[in-house]
């Protein structure tokens, strides 16, 4: 994989959750970096959230590194909780780094105070495995429910040169668009400025991992960082479209594998609303098709039942005339005027409900607005998985 100039990674195993496993990672810049960040917009945020905010209000050109441990996700913890977060940020001067210039990422199970005698052990062995390790290590240090790394990367030939971007990130539980429901991380070697860099990151977030869900449930701790570094060539004037594009790209490739992934998911939903009267109407009817659980079952069960679509549609919100909307499975009608479509539909979409991938779209008829959400679906594995993860 092509990895982004002037980046080292390191892991740790800590213990954190269980012994044995990597759950510490280290992203270092060897030069300072221009820094963006997305987050949450759930109401309690977790440490690592409100310290990286902080950081970047305070100084966002000269930021160094990333550091990210699962098992813990330090939610819920008060103050004791982001004093701990920034003793973890002072333990890694011992790396030559300022606390001031690291931006804290953590996944894992919310409540828990960190294990700071856990943290103090683990620096050595970051120092000692700086530059050892790969995208690959990062990304599984980070997992928990995961079942496989999520990475992603570029290339993008510029006027001025070749830049590279990489990106990898953790999710397959807990999540919801409102925001990004994860941990996502993107690494460039461009020279970008620091405003058209975060908002670049919000136009892709929007459109990637915006677009997504699989339970309906956002977490405490969702964050989008992204670090550009600029040892390879600036981006300037027209280039910028070209680097934002392959952005992009690698966000949704990320998003993607997060949908797929699903806690026990066996298929890709992805709801296509046309015709909405405004974009939130058209997230309204996206999210209510895309997060409920009757439709979802019925997706794993592959039943081709459009009442389940219709009723989540009719409860979610958005403007419409009932007798306007059109629903098509795997392109095929199956309802439009207010009644189905007369056809042996468990015979005719068999084949198709077996992919990987189920397109369900909705034409509202209300506006011009469209959206594409990817949803996964609900199987028994799910509940399992959910059921045990703190046991």
């Amino acid at each position: 994989m092509t990895i982004p100039s002037g980046f080292q990674f390191s892991t740790a195993q800590c213990g954190f959750k269980r012994p044995g496993r990597s759950d510490l990672g280290l992203v270092v810049s060897t030069v300072p970096a221009v820094a963006a960040g997305v987050f949450t917009t759930n109401r309690f945020q977790a440490a690592p959230v409100l310290v990286a905010r902080d950081i970047l209000e305070k100084g966002s050109s000269g930021i160094r590194a990333i550091v990210v441990n699962s098992g813990q996700a330090n939610a819920c913890t008060g103050q004791e909780g982001i004093a701990n977060c920034r003793a973890t940020l002072e333990l890694l001067s011992a790396l030559g780094l300022e606390a001031s210039a690291i931006l804290p990422a953590s996944t894992g199970v919310i409540g828990d105070q960190l294990k700071m005698e856990l943290w103090e052990k683990a620096v050595p062995a970051l120092r000692e495995n700086l530059g050892r390790m790969g995208l690959v290590d990062m990304a599984r240090a980070i997992m928990t429910t995961d079942t496989f790394p999520k990475l992603a990367a570029r290339e993008v030939t510029l006027s001025s040169g070749t830049v590279r971007l990489a990106g990898f990130c953790k999710g397959a539980g807990m999540i919801c668009p409102n925001m990004a429901t994860m941990l996502g991380f993107i690494l460039c070697d461009a020279g970008v400025e620091h405003e058209w860099w975060q908002q670049a990151l919000v136009r892709c977030v929007d459109k990637s991992f915006n677009a997504i869900t699989v339970d309906g449930d956002t977490s405490t701790n969702d964050c989008v960082l992204a670090l550009a570094n600029g040892t390879a060539v600036r981006a300037l004037g027209a280039d910028l479209d070209l680097l934002e594009e392959a952005l992009l790209e690698i966000c949704q490739d990320l998003a993607y594998m997060i949908v797929q992934d699903a806690e026990g998911g066996t298929k890709v939903m992805r709801i296509n609303v046309r015709g909405a009267a405004s974009m939130s109407d058209a997230q309204l009817a996206a999210r209510a098709v895309g997060n409920s659980p009757l439709v979802k079952t019925a997706l794993y069960g592959r039943d081709p039942n459009w009442g389940r679509i219709v009723a989540a549609l009719g409860r979610s919100g958005a403007a419409f005339e009932p007798d306007d909307v059109v629903v098509r499975i795997a392109g095929m009608t199956i309802f439009r005027q207010g009644t189905p479509v007369k056809a042996d539909w468990d015979s005719l979409l068999a084949s198709a409900l077996r992919r990987d991938v189920v397109d369900i779209d909705l034409e509202l008829c209300a506006g011009e607005a469209e959206l594409t959400l990817m949803a996964s679906d609900f199987t028994e594995e799910y509940i399992k998985i959910n059921a045990e993860y703190r046991t």
